[in-house]
């Protein structure tokens, strides 16, 4: 048969984003209420400089403009908001459909480092979502200077595979990347996810 004229491969969904707790957090869909915290955040430069599609500075308006996108409910994807429970928006962890494959990104502002909450909540939100998709594979990556999260990446099963360029929109330039695979066999759910 023509490779022209093939139906594309239907990718499987893990079905609409869930709410998820843990021991210390809530995960829940992103609100539109949550562009002030949002903005609050990605307008700090530790945490910017090491995410590849957020331009800095980052102001409400662009919290909105990326809200309006996600909560649209159109999407297969999950963008969760990472709250201690109180509904305060302290960070994000999303799973993206993106060319064909699901994509792990995640954040969290900076007053809450150190306290192992981004482990959780990554944890938390790969558990829930390879229990849906049992087969699934998800890719991530970290920039080469962020030592932070590529631990985390390897803490929670995944392999690093290459190093590659990307533009990075706050730092106004090419960066190495590193990326790195998680197949659902390797995952380690860690403590309290």
């Amino acid at each position: 048969m023509n490779a022209l004229l093939e139906r594309p491969r239907a990718i499987a969904a893990p079905g609409p984003c869930p709410i998820i707790e843990t021991r210390r957090l809530v995960l829940r869909p992103h609100r539109m209420t949550d562009a002030d915290a949002m903005a609050a955040s990605l307008n700090d430069w530790q945490v910017t400089r090491m995410l590849s599609r957020v331009p800095m500075p980052y102001h409400p308006e662009d919290a909105r403009d990326w809200l309006r996108r996600t909560c649209s409910g159109r999407l297969a994807d999950w963008h969760l908001a990472i709250t201690e429970g109180d509904d305060l928006h302290i960070g994000s962890v999303s799973l993206e459909l993106r060319h064909g494959q699901w994509h792990l990104g995640y954040w969290l502002n900076r007053f809450y480092w150190g306290q192992g909450l981004m482990t959780e909540a990554v944890g938390a939100a790969l558990d829930r979502f390879l229990r849906r998709m049992p087969d699934g594979e998800v890719h991530s990556g970290a920039f080469a200077d962020n030592a932070a999260s590529l631990r985390l990446q390897e803490r929670l099963g995944f392999e690093l595979l290459d190093c590659r360029d990307v533009f990075s929109l706050a730092r106004n330039a090419m960066v190495p990347l590193i990326d790195s695979r998680l197949q659902a066999q390797d995952f380690r759910r860690p403590k309290g996810a």
